[in-house]
């Protein structure tokens, strides 16, 4: 195979702050590794604080001249983005696919759904409309203006290292604001790469910036506490999200966060079953599992539990595990080997409490960091993986018998990002939808990502929206002007 790294020249593993490609302050590294193989595959620069003020210093330079920039043009820099990144996704893919392990084949979905971000906001930069208007009770007008926030702070998780950057990065400069991205330090390959292409096609210096680092806490926290910060967008835990708000709040930052999920997909004993089983695979194995997405609890009505059950485990147990850039891998690795130690524990801690294993189960030996597609039935409601995100290819199979039942336990947790429903009845369907306390639901679906669509959660799943019209009002504020104008004449006369 060739090599994946040859995409990206050792000059361009450096910070890209401003209009130049640079080492750390420090002149600090650290690796970056496959986590198929545990080995070592690049080493990139290891920012300090020094490094983040200076892309903050950049980008807020650049901020003045990008936000009057017009958006037509901002627009046509989106779209060229979008056009190289489809033109370039096989080389893309397989970065993603070397730094962070998912499946080619899925690593190609999600450049395509990464590039879409870019198209779908270089639609919206020329739809950013205010208004003006006659206020109630005459004398003076209103006008109302979007400007956009100014200079944002991004931080990206490393399951998704071209998406989840694309799904901030495009909106905001579609909104006119300047930008800087610290993406995991597991996988910072790819966010190097997209910057490198935007810079290719033209979009100018010191709007986007990317500062690789393995002290995240300290080099975030000066970002924050810069009054020159004005927005803060977070996709991860729901524990570190937490930690950020508190950062934000001491300058009232503009806050998006999509955090943690407890996902409940429920199965109906009027569902198409062929449908649910379907659903359930994507639902719970795109992304080896690894998504704030991923089905966490499968809930079965107790008249279809068996049959489910069996040919889900059957379908489950027929997936093939090894590198993701292997011919007819189906489960890339997990992202490192605290991530397998976790799950390799939540299952025991479940099979302790009487839940039996019926496919997987077992860390297997050898190099990387793998755990096989396992799934579990008759787990109790005290098992930790009912209350925890498992984060990984391992489904728990609950049985329930009346939908007040099934939609008490899918509510009983904090978490409320997604839902996933199968019946096939409508009102069934909708009484859910209204019930679950989620910020979406798929019904008779296992796939609910779409940048046209909006993506967030409630309750402790997050603030705000990513994607759709409601993703790019995130950047966006409202200035709002009143305007004297006592002997005009009556709008309508």
């Amino acid at each position: 195979m060739s090599d994946p790294m040859n995409v990206l020249a050792p000059e361009h593993r450096r910070l890209r702050i401003g209009d130049a490609w640079r080492d750390a302050a420090g002149g600090a590294t650290f690796a970056v590794e496959d986590p198929a193989t545990g080995k070592t595959i690049a080493e990139v620069a290891d920012a300090e604080v020094e490094d983040g003020l200076a892309a903050l210093d950049a980008a807020t330079t650049a901020m003045a001249e990008w936000a009057a920039t017009p958006p037509r043009k901002r627009s046509e820099l989106l779209t060229a983005t979008y056009r190289a990144l489809t033109e370039r996704s096989e080389e893309v893919a397989r970065l993603i696919t070397l730094e962070m392990g998912k499946p080619l084949a899925e690593a190609r979905a999600e450049v395509a759904y990464g590039a879409e971000f870019f198209r779908w906001f270089a639609e919206e930069a020329v739809r950013v409309e205010g208004r003006y208007n006659t206020a109630p009770g005459g004398g003076y007008r209103i006008l109302t203006v979007p400007k956009p926030v100014g200079p944002c702070v991004f931080v990206t998780p490393w399951n998704f290292p071209l998406a989840m950057g694309a799904r901030k990065i495009a909106p905001a400069l579609a909104a006119g604001c300047t930008t800087i991205t610290k993406p995991a330090a597991q996988t910072p390959l790819t966010m190097l790469l997209l910057a490198r292409i935007m810079e290719e096609v033209g979009v100018p210096p010191g709007v986007v910036n990317i500062v690789t680092t393995k002290r995240s806490g300290k080099v975030v926290s000066a970002l924050l506490a810069d009054r020159r910060t004005r927005k803060l967008s977070f996709t991860g835990s729901t524990e570190v999200g937490r930690v950020l708000l508190r950062q934000a709040a001491d300058n009232v930052l503009r806050t998006s966060m999509e955090l943690g999920g407890n996902a409940a997909l429920i199965v109906c004993a009027d569902a198409d079953l062929d449908v649910a089983i379907d659903g359930a695979m994507v639902a719970k194995m795109r992304n080896i599992g690894e998504s704030c997405i991923a089905a966490n609890r499968i809930y079965v009505e107790e008249p279809v539990r068996e049959e489910f059950t069996a040919r889900f485990a059957k379908r489950m147990g027929a997936l093939s595990v090894g590198h993701g850039l292997d011919d007819g891998v189906d489960v890339g690795p997990l992202i490192d080997d605290v991530s397998v130690a976790k799950i390799d524990e939540l299952v025991a801690d479940a099979v302790e409490r009487g839940a039996r294993v019926l496919v997987g189960g077992e860390r297997p030996d050898g190099p990387g960091h793998f755990y096989p597609p396992t799934v579990l039935a008759d787990v109790p409601e005290d098992a930790r993986m009912l209350g925890e995100e498992i984060f990984g290819p391992v489904a728990p199979i609950i049985s329930f018998t009346s939908d007040d039942e099934v939609m008490a336990k899918a509510n009983d947790t904090e978490h409320g990002l997604v839902g996933y429903v199968f019946t096939r009845d409508l009102q069934r369907a909708l009484r859910f939808a209204e019930g679950l306390e989620t910020g979406m639901i798929g019904i008779n679906r296992g796939l609910i990502s779409d940048p046209s669509a909006p993506f967030g959660g409630v309750k402790q799943s997050g603030i705000g929206k990513e994607g759709s019209h409601e993703g790019i009002l995130e950047y966006l504020d409202v200035m709002y002007a009143a305007i004297d104008l006592p002997n005009a004449t009556p709008s309508g006369s």
